[in-house]
């Protein structure tokens, strides 16, 4: 089976195709971040945002395609010379970013190496006014200064300057010695007055601990001086007290005077049992002796009776 088509349909299928081709080959999606920039006809005709956007073919082109981020730059070192005569080389960092894609494609044929040579010429006037040591401690001073100099310029290129940083600063090899050998001395001064400190804190420490130490005996001589002299007192209290209720228990029995007189004797013979040399005898001991003698007579009497 064949089919015969006209040759008009073929013709008008294949041109469909190709515009169709043409359309979606033309519909441009800028990513975020981004810009084009447009010219119709060869001269600028907008610039796109982040978005859809159709281009008319054969009549737009997209001149250039930039980039909103912000971008850093490593810039080789560059030879600069102080004020007091003294070659370093200095190697900077800019971080910019582009806030007029319009300006950066027509402003400057070659931004990054306009935005290079601006840098190495603002650092070399810098640091021509400056002396070597002034140089190595005001690297802030200097970024600064060449941040607001470079920002100025680049308005035209449509490029903001967010910040420039001096990332090697390489004097003479001579001075660098120098500065090694100065830097290892005040390493050694440090490492002295840090070794001095610690002997000292070690010291105040051992005082501290004997004086501690001093302390604690003390006050443990003295709690046992104490717990000492309480037990003292405690054992003679208690020895007055066992006194006392002996006392109070033979008023309470109301002894008659002889048996104060045999407990008297009692006493007397025990001292004199004792290792003493001298004895004192009271005065009723004569008294006491009679009592003696009389329970004596009346023993003997009773005995001639039974007999």
């Amino acid at each position: 089976m064949q089919f015969n088509f006209p040759v008009q349909f073929i013709v008008i299928a294949l041109i469909a195709i190709v515009v169709l081709i043409v359309i979606v080959k033309n519909i441009k999606i800028v990513p975020q971040a981004h810009a084009y920039v447009i010219e119709r006809l060869g001269a600028f005709y907008a610039t796109w945002d982040t978005g859809l956007h159709l281009k008319i073919p054969f009549i737009d082109r997209i001149a250039k395609r930039v980039s909103l981020k912000e971008q850093v730059v490593d810039f080789p070192p560059q030879p600069v010379i102080t004020r007091d005569n003294v070659t370093m080389q200095i190697d900077t960092v800019v971080y910019f970013e582009i806030t007029d894609p319009k300006l950066y494609t027509y402003g400057v044929e070659n931004p990054l190496a306009a935005i290079e040579n601006l840098t190495a010429t603002t650092l070399r006037n810098i640091i021509g006014d400056l002396e070597l040591d002034s140089t190595l401690t005001s690297r802030d001073t200097i970024n600064d200064k060449i941040r607001i100099i470079l920002d100025e310029a680049t308005d035209a290129w449509g490029i903001k300057v967010i910040r420039v940083e001096l990332k090697n600063i390489l004097p003479p090899r001579e001075i660098q010695d120098a500065m090694e050998k100065q830097m290892k001395a005040e390493r050694e001064r440090r490492a002295r007055i840090l070794d001095a400190e610690g002997e000292k804190r070690s010291q105040i420490l051992v005082a501290e601990g004997m004086k501690e130490s001093a302390i604690l005996k003390a006050d443990a001589v003295k709690e046992q001086k104490i717990r000492e002299a309480s037990g003292e007192a405690e054992a003679i209290l208690t020895v007055q007290r066992a006194n006392a209720d002996a006392i109070k228990m033979l008023n309470e029995a109301c002894p008659s005077d002889q048996v104060i007189a045999i407990r008297s004797l009692e006493a007397f013979a025990k001292a004199a049992d004792g290792k003493a040399t001298k004895i004192i005898i009271p005065s009723d001991i004569q008294n006491m002796a009679g009592y003696v003698s009389s329970l004596k007579t009346v023993w003997d009497a009773d005995v001639k009776e039974k007999q």
